[in-house]
């Protein structure tokens, strides 16, 4: 049974922004309310694409003061804050709890060599074998490879919002779906020795593991005291990867379902019992992660709106500003699948000329070549469409699962155009939001935590799904020739690559 008129304060970091909500549980419906919003993103600093990790802490901090007040003035206390994150970067600790470095961005190139290293030393399906997770460069194994001496001479590697809450509370603590992405842990879900063994890694840089819905300590930083925080609120372990606590978050009503979590990355899944460990899996770049309640997202990363961030940014360069939602509009009036690229591609995942790297590949593919702003979007649009369709597919082919619905969580649940695309590209029905799906998961595990909510999955997605009604998009039927002939232009160019 829930208890009315608790507060909690989700504490949600992306790759471009973050933002502190206040999440209130009130006769029986979730209040979401934002208090504060900021502007994330990586600088180059000694040659190391880097986070601004102070410069985040003391937003947070400003967010959760205002969080506090905002609570006060609703004649609430703020109960508690809980951190979410994208996944795989981290901070190293000294002994005194100092960091070594500024936490590396995980698309700064230093982990191309040791990814080569690893990859050299140990055979890939081998690796997959151990943990499930597909091999992606920026993994944290390869990070902390890549990072050498540095990395053996911490006494701990916190990920970002372990980190964080570190900073806020003192407490060191290791949440389970955010070390899922590390390749750290082994099938049993367990930090793999050997495998720090193997490659020189120190075992003290990591701890016991910590399920979501684990209370820390109380808010202890004097920053944030002094700031207006309160002693009393309590810091809590939520699924503290952003995706799942956006999986947590999706108001699915069976589990004929399948998810993308939308936003600078797109997430594409589906919820399994167990990891799946296939060849084909492999193959296909399918990963299992870990969610809440012990459930596996097993699903692939597709570039998200980190495409038309870079060409907004570049063509800002230029002295010409746009803004995303005019650039969508205006790309509504386009020709539909003119330009394609492959959204799954490697070579799209760095900083600097993402308009030269997107023609290219149009060149690649045979397709029209984008030149204005809003060509550019149509572009992205239609390729995010297309690459959900194929990783949707390649989940049915590859696990046997029967997808009825799409739902479109994050940020990307806005994009209309997007969820229209994407259920007309997948033929099935799309439901959109809800759009701050992450703070919400975030706070679903915080309010358990507090033992405001059980422990029942279906129960907290008929809540959400109740407090936030999602937006439906049912499919153009007669449009799914054209985007199998798209599908196939697509993969005669990765073939021909």
């Amino acid at each position: 049974m829930s208890i009315p008129g608790v507060a909690v304060a989700s504490v949600d970091l992306g790759a471009s922004s973050g933002r502190v909500l206040l999440v209130t549980l009130r006769d029986g419906q979730l209040e979401l309310e934002p208090v504060v919003r900021f502007t994330n993103a990586g600088h180059d600093v000694q040659g190391i694409f880097s986070w601004d990790l102070p410069y985040l802490v003391a937003e947070i901090e400003k967010g959760l003061a205002a969080a506090t007040r905002v609570a006060a003035a609703r004649g609430l206390e703020l109960a508690s804050v809980g951190v979410d994150s994208w996944a795989v970067d981290y901070g190293l600790l000294d002994s005194s709890g100092h960091l070594l470095r500024l936490p590396a961005h995980h698309r700064d190139p230093r982990t191309n060599v040791s990814f080569a290293a690893v990859t050299s030393t140990i055979d890939p399906w081998s690796l997959y074998q151990r943990n499930g997770i597909a091999l992606l460069t920026f993994n944290t194994l390869f990070q902390l490879v890549a990072d050498g001496d540095l990395a053996r001479s911490a006494q701990s590697m916190l990920l970002i919002p372990d980190l964080v809450n570190y900073f806020l509370c003192g407490q060191r603590a290791w949440e389970i779906t955010n070390a899922s992405t590390t390749q750290l842990l082994d099938l049993t879900r367990q930090w793999d020795d050997e495998l720090f063994e193997r490659f020189s890694l120190p075992r003290h840089l990591v701890g016991e593991l910590t399920e979501p819905g684990h209370v820390l300590g109380t808010v202890i930083a004097p920053t944030a005291i002094a700031a207006g925080a309160s002693v009393n609120t309590l810091v809590i372990c939520v699924a503290s990867h952003d995706t799942a606590s956006a999986v947590l978050a999706v108001p699915a009503q069976d589990g004929n379902f399948a998810y993308v979590s939308s936003g600078t990355w797109s997430l594409v899944g589906v919820e399994l019992d167990e990891p799946l460990i296939d060849h084909a899996a492999f193959e296909a770049g399918y990963t299992n992660e870990l969610g809440a309640f012990g459930r596996t997202r097993f699903l692939r990363n597709v570039m998200g709106f980190w495409l038309l961030q870079e060409v907004i940014r570049e063509f800002a360069l230029d002295g010409q500003d746009f803004d995303a939602a005019t650039l969508t509009g205006e790309a509504q009036s386009i020709t539909p699948r003119r330009f394609l690229v492959d959204a799954e591609s490697d070579e799209l995942l760095g900083t600097g000329d993402m308009r030269g790297r997107l023609a290219a590949q149009c060149v690649r593919l045979g397709t029209e070549v984008p030149v204005t702003a809003a060509e550019f979007t149509r572009c992205i649009m239609d390729s995010l469409a297309l690459a959900y369709r194929r990783a949707l597919r390649g989940i049915s082919a590859v696990t046997g699962t029967r997808v009825d619905v799409v739902h479109i969580v994050g940020g990307g649940a806005l994009n209309e155009v997007l969820c229209q695309l994407t259920a007309d590209a997948c033929g099935i029905t799309v439901q959109a939001g809800p759009v701050e799906a992450a703070a919400i998961g975030n706070a679903l595990m915080q309010l358990r935590g507090l033992g405001a909510l059980g422990a029942d999955l279906g129960a907290m997605r008929r809540l959400v799904s109740a407090s936030f009604p999602p937006i439906h998009f049912e499919p153009v039927r007669d449009d799914a020739d054209a985007w199998d002939e798209a599908d196939s232009v697509l993969e005669v160019g990765r073939q021909s690559s």
